[in-house]
């Protein structure tokens, strides 16, 4: 739950001094409650810093004061999160903020505004009101924060299909890797070097399977971190009964979560290919689905997996060189004062 600071009540009060003794009104204006504030923080990533804290309340504001002091604002309340955070009402599912970049602040839910002294009410009709302002008070909601991988490349693909064990011989990282259904999770990131001191991200899902989109398996709590990566990388074994098939399957369950995410560029690697040969390879090309370039690998013999890179490189040039003209017609359009 997160609730702003309520602001601070106006003050009643009248000046009195030796030789004014009836001054006239001079009470101060109370100060803002403190906000909820949103701040994007590109060395978290993830939310395990939040596990235990479930209130987050800002600081009230303070009271006005006489001689038309104000109080003093009430201390805001920061939440530090991973790049690529959404943020959603529990029971509609409005998004209500989105962490796109470093040091991004969003304003979650203001504090109230602080209540005016009797000084702000003084007529000449009425020179000594002796009431002022309440100060507004906070807002308090429940929200449901998460994390959407921000990637280059996602990993698509049933169980066992090869992720984990491509993402930990391109990269560093360090997944665990079984010869079980769901060993993966949670979305593993990792840095793919590439020629030149390049480098793209890659992120393994944890598996798909049929009827994900509906909550079956893990459900939909992996599909929203393939919104946010430019490419999706379709990884069937070798020894599929149906290779074509699995694609359509997984494709549909994509489609159901998301249509929008069909438009994400999309390649196909078949995996465990140091088990045929180049003949037998050949023959299955027939076999794959239609219009998406493909790449047979092995992860553990190291086959074609500089290809794959060049391939993924290059799908992500094309990608960036479609969204140059987009940008410049942005930038044209932008009025300056």
């Amino acid at each position: 739950m997160c609730r702003s600071g309520a602001g601070g009540p106006g003050s009643i009060h009248f000046r009195r001094e030796k030789f004014a003794p009836k001054g006239g009104p001079d009470g101060g204006d109370g100060g803002r409650g403190g906000h909820v504030i949103l701040r994007g923080n590109s060395q978290l990533w993830t939310l395990l810093h939040l596990k235990y804290t479930k209130h987050i309340f800002a600081k009230p504001g303070a009271g006005g004061e006489g001689a038309r002091c104000s109080g003093r604002q009430g201390e805001d309340a920061i939440i530090e999160l991973p790049i690529g955070c959404v943020v959603k009402h529990p029971e509609t599912g409005e998004q209500l903020a989105e962490i796109m970049h470093e040091g991004q602040e969003i304003i979650l839910f203001p504090g109230g505004r602080g209540g005016m002294g009797n000084t702000n009410f003084a007529t000449p009709t009425m020179q000594a009101p002796r009431f002022a302002q309440p100060g507004e008070a906070g807002f308090e909601e429940w929200v449901v924060i998460e994390l959407k991988v921000l990637a280059d490349v996602g990993l698509v693909g049933f169980p066992n299909a090869g992720k984990s064990t491509l993402l930990s011989v391109v990269s560093a990282a360090r997944p665990e890797i079984a010869d079980y259904p769901f060993t993966t999770l949670t979305p593993n990131l990792g840095v793919v070097g590439y020629k030149e001191d390049r480098s793209f991200i890659m992120a393994d899902i944890p598996g798909i399977i049929e009827g994900a989109a509906e909550g079956r398996g893990l459900g939909t709590r992996f599909l929203r971190h393939i919104e946010r990566n430019s490419i999706l990388l379709f990884m069937i074994p070798v020894d599929s009964p149906n290779i074509r098939r699995e694609y359509d399957i997984l494709l549909n369950e994509i489609q159901q979560y998301n249509p929008e995410l069909l438009d994400k560029k999309r390649l196909l690697a078949v995996t465990k290919a140091d088990m045929i040969d180049e003949e037998l390879e050949q023959q299955m090309v027939a076999d794959l689905p239609q219009g998406i370039p493909f790449v047979f690998i092995s992860s553990m013999a190291q086959k074609n997996i500089g290809k794959l890179k060049d391939l993924i490189w290059q799908t992500l040039q094309a990608k960036a060189e479609e969204a140059k003209p987009l940008l410049f017609e942005q930038s044209q359009n932008k009025t300056w004062d």
